[in-house]
This record gives structure tokens, sequence and C-alpha cells, in this order.
């Protein structure tokens, strides 16, 4: 199967599930994203490293980095392999230079790996086709800025009062 590379896009609080957050990830070169509900620990563990948040002790991921580092282990790749019963798995590509082993993972954690290794993260045509969103779905972002209004209108908004921008 043909791995297609994801970027991870962003993060907002999940609306349907208190605690929780979505990650958004993205195709490298396409429109869909994957849209994956993680808990609060690893959307904390996420963003920590890549807002470079200092902390006095080693998170859970931050740990099995150490330890993979300590033995010369590192980890090559994420695949996003499998979306079944609404839920994703994932597989750590791991490499200590002799043999290449892979493990399964819970997607948040390997996620959470992954940027700390700054290693590519993949997913199959499969998981896009039945999780992923396109973003041709959502609404036109010209029709949101326009307001309806008319192509000669459209660059005159000086005179509209803010009530009247806002309500657009």
């Amino acid at each position: 199967m043909e791995k297609i590379p994801l970027k991870l896009l962003g993060m907002i609080n999940s609306q349907s599930q208190s605690g929780a957050y979505t990650l958004i990830l993205g195709e490298t070169e396409g429109k869909r994203r994957l849209p994956i509900l993680i808990n609060g620990f690893e959307a904390q563990a996420i963003l920590f490293h890549i807002e470079q948040i200092k902390i006095p002790r080693p998170l859970t991921h931050d740990l099995f980095k150490n330890f993979s580092d300590a033995f010369g282990i590192s980890l090559a790749e994420v695949i996003i392999s499998k979306f079944a019963q609404g839920i994703f798995y994932a597989t750590l590509v791991c490499d200590d230079g002799k043999e290449i082993k892979e493990i399964d993972s819970r997607t948040s954690d390997a996620i959470a790996l992954a940027v700390r290794y700054n290693c590519p993260i993949y997913t199959y045509e499969a998981v896009l086709t039945g999780a992923g969103v396109s973003i041709d779905e959502e609404p036109d972002i010209d029709d949101l800025v326009t307001g309806g209004l008319s192509d000669s209108d459209e660059h005159d908004y000086d005179k509209f009062s803010i009530e009247e921008l806002e309500e657009m």
C-alpha cells in the first residue's frame, strides 16, 4: 500500500467531549484533513513539545525518547494504519541500525512521539477515505467573507458599520 504523508496542522478543543481535543492532520499534498479525537494528557504532551515549554521532569513520551536514544533506537516513522469502528490505530516504525521493528501504538501516543523525533507521519488511502474530511466540503470562504454582497460591493467594506460587518 502506498503511504500518504501527513503534517500536523493544529489542535482544537473538542466540541463533542469535555476534556478532549481534536488533533488535525492534513495531507502534505492534498486537501483532505484527518481529525483525531485525543485526551487531554496527550494533547498537553504534544503542545508542550511544539511550544517548547520546559517542565522540571520528563513526561512519559520524553522518557520513552530518552530511553530509546540511550539504546540507539530511533523512530523512523509513524503510520496511522487503520480506522475501524471509530478508532484509529497507529504503528511506530523503529530502527536500531540492525533491524526495523513495527510496534502497535495508540495514535495519540504515536503523534506525541513523532513530534519529539521529528519523524514523518503517514497514513493509507483507506484511512483517509474512511475518516478524512475534504476541505472542499467546507463552505467557500469567499461566500462567508462577502456575505452575499454583489461583486461590485465586495471591496467596499468602509461603507458598513461594525455591527453590519460582524453580521455579514
